[in-house]
């Protein structure tokens, strides 16, 4: 099994939100990310989003769709994902002019990454750092 090589991510998270519109503006407002692409139906349901930070991406639906990820995930916990930044403060300061519950300012780890963490509107936890895992070789 190799990696992807053409610049698209071979890892894409996948969060199902009961407020999808929400979650894909406080996402690109308040923590930076780019809208790729929104999916709805005819009644406004986000069905599919996609959404980019740095070469990472995250897709995005609604709970109560009626997809088949959607009974997968029914009952599940929120999740958490690690973004690969940059400037940690800038973007620590981007979350908190948002109004975005910080649940760890900017702190320098042991194992030299510079992060902070904070939770969404609907309880999934983002990590923010500057340390960025080496793959491949």
């Amino acid at each position: 099994m190799t990696g992807r090589t053409d610049g698209r991510p071979s890892i894409c998270p996948t969060l199902l939100y009961a407020d999808a519109k929400a979650a894909i503006r406080q996402l690109t407002q308040a923590l930076g990310f780019s809208e790729l692409s929104v999916y709805e139906s005819e009644d406004g349901v986000v069905r599919h989003a996609e959404l980019a930070q740095g070469n990472g991406a995250v897709m995005i639906g609604s709970k109560g769709s009626g997809s088949v990820f959607d009974g997968a995930m029914k009952g599940a916990g929120p999740a958490g994902v690690y973004v690969v930044v940059d400037d940690v403060d800038a973007h620590h300061r981007r979350a908190v002019e948002h109004g975005v519950e910080i649940l760890m300012p900017p702190t320098n780890q042991d194992y030299g990454s510079r992060d902070y963490m904070a939770r969404d509107a609907e309880g999934n936890v983002w990590s923010f750092g500057t340390y960025a895992p080496e793959v491949g070789g």
